[in-house]
């Protein structure tokens, strides 16, 4: 095929991968077994996952070295073909350097390799606090966390508006019954960082403005990574004998990697295959041929000096981490996700958000000062929006680093999440003397962790009436929340959820 004709048909192929890449996503309860699958391709969260948690993990394993022996064939094709965040950038545009005017620094593309230097070292050191980088990452958690909420948040509008009209509400009570509770969600989700995730997002892709694929050139960790592998990349596009140095290549290039001065080449660490330049061109005057040599270095390649700066980078970043507050005495609502205990969790999770797509109550979200810099992004339980559900282990079976371990049903109902606590300053039995069973009736455990004491009270009549008050038995308690979710005051439930504690470590009383 000629490259003009490969140059449509990525167009499709780069539409077909990002709606595969959408369907995970927003289906990774239904499809847990699949729902990491970018992951497994991502070489960046791969690497970054098994160094940090000491841990070889089979699919992260297999996944990401096929897609370095794709890189090894074909360059950063990845990035021009497959990439659903490089993708989105192409859909928006971006600005591109005018011919009188002169281009960003070269060497402004070594901050890249800055970051992917220091998100390794870093994983060396157990710390995946910069993972969230990572494009498959970034992108993943934004629909999970914003996107598809706000979407759902929309349409449930829309919806209420066209019920209003009578010959819509077939269609519309169609939609419900077909979608709600499987592909739509059957709360609205809300999350405390939604609106950061969303603004995040939209930064990366509003840098387009400055030059077009601005992540992609000067930012992106995980394309840095392809790029260093791409240096001895088999296919590289060159300029070939029918080239007639009219620049219409240089102008059409939306990484600005094809060198003028240097014979029109582009270097293989930058150019993504996307095939703009073969489009433009009038003469088909360049070609896309095997290479056995590796390309030479490049000023805007990485530097032994930008590899000291991510070491020394990532040593401050650890010392830094080490003297904040979270890292002395955790958050008493630091709630993780059933079989998931810090620090072990978080030297293995990669912040993708698949487990916070897939908890159907909405009770996942991600961090942001629950557990300080070294767990931002990380899943927190967060019961009062939403409560462990009793019959579910979707966050373990889509987890793709195995960070929140794929229990069985039975095994994982018996974790330990937490443990809840009656404010009896605030619970209705006991400040107002009034009659509620809701926590005790909602716990799903088959011995009750909440039990009720009847009391004799006085009304304020002066009339004594029997009137029972809820206690946690401890023992039994699993910290899933329903209680403090269900719980009927406003603002803050009068039962919550604490982080588990060791009472073991607890010196009896004496």
């Amino acid at each position: 095929m000629r490259a003009n004709a490969l140059h449509k048909a990525r167009r499709w192929v780069q539409l077909a991968v990002f709606l595969v890449f959408l369907y995970l996503t927003i289906r990774a309860a239904a499809v847990p077994s699949t729902a990491g699958l970018f992951f497994w391709l991502d070489p960046l969260a791969a690497a970054s996952g098994m160094i940090a948690a000491r841990r070889i993990t089979a699919a992260l394993l297999i996944g990401s070295l096929a897609a370095l022996l794709f890189s090894l064939v074909l360059g950063r094709a990845w990035c021009g073909w497959i990439c659903p965040m490089g993708t989105v950038l192409d859909w928006f545009g971006g600005r591109k350097a005018r011919p009188s005017e002169a281009d960003l620094p070269p060497r402004w593309r070594q901050i890249k390799y800055f970051l992917l230097a220091l998100i390794l070292l870093l994983a060396v050191l157990g710390n995946l606090s910069l993972i969230f980088l990572d494009p498959i990452t970034l992108i993943t958690r934004t629909v999970a966390v914003a996107a598809w909420p706000a979407f759902n948040a929309i349409l449930w509008g829309l919806e209420q508006a066209a019920y209003v009209v009578p010959f819509l509400r077939g269609p519309v009570d169609a939609l419900e019954t077909a979608a709600r509770g499987t592909l739509l969600p059957a709360v609205q989700p809300v999350y405390a960082a939604g609106v950061i995730t969303a603004l995040v997002f939209a930064g990366a892709v509003a840098l387009n403005a400055v030059r077009t694929r601005f992540w992609c050139r000067y930012l992106c960790p995980l394309g840095a990574l392809l790029g260093l592998v791409s240096k001895v990349a088999w296919i590289r596009r060159e300029a070939n004998a029918d080239c007639t140095a009219c620049r219409s290549c240089v102008r059409a290039c939306p990484m600005g990697t094809i060198d003028a001065a240097d014979g029109f080449r582009s270097n293989p660490s930058e150019c993504t295959l996307c095939l703009d330049c073969a489009s433009a061109c009038p003469r088909d005057g360049q070609s896309f041929t095997g290479h056995l040599r590796p390309a030479r270095w490049q000023a805007e390649d990485p530097s032994r000096r930008q590899f000291l700066a991510s070491a020394g980078g990532a040593i401050a970043t650890i010392g830094l981490l080490a003297i904040e507050p979270a890292a002395a005495r955790p958050s008493p609502h630091l709630v993780r996700p059933p079989g998931a205990h810090d620090p072990e969790f978080l030297a293995r999770c990669i912040r993708c958000g698949l487990c916070i797509r897939a908890c159907p109550t909405g009770g996942l979200e991600p961090s942001v000062g629950t557990s300080g810099w070294r767990g931002i992004w990380a899943p927190v339980l967060t019961p009062r929006q939403g409560h462990c559900d009793y019959g579910c282990n979707a966050c373990g079976q889509v987890c793709p680093t195995g960070a929140i371990p794929a229990l069985p049903l039975e095994i994982r109902r018996q974790q330990v999440m937490g443990h809840a606590y009656i404010d009896r300053n605030r619970c209705i039995p006991w400040v107002d003397n009034r009659i509620c069973l809701v926590c005790e009736e909602m716990c799903p455990l088959p011995e009750k962790a909440i039990q009720l004491e009847e009391v004799t009270v006085v009304t304020p009549a002066g009339e004594e009436a029997l009137i029972r008050r809820p206690y946690v038995l401890h023992d039994l308690c699993t910290g899933c929340g329903i209680c403090e979710n269900r719980c009927p005051l406003a603002g803050e439930s009068a039962i919550r959820v604490y982080a588990p504690t060791d009472l073991s470590a607890v010196a009896p009383a004496t």
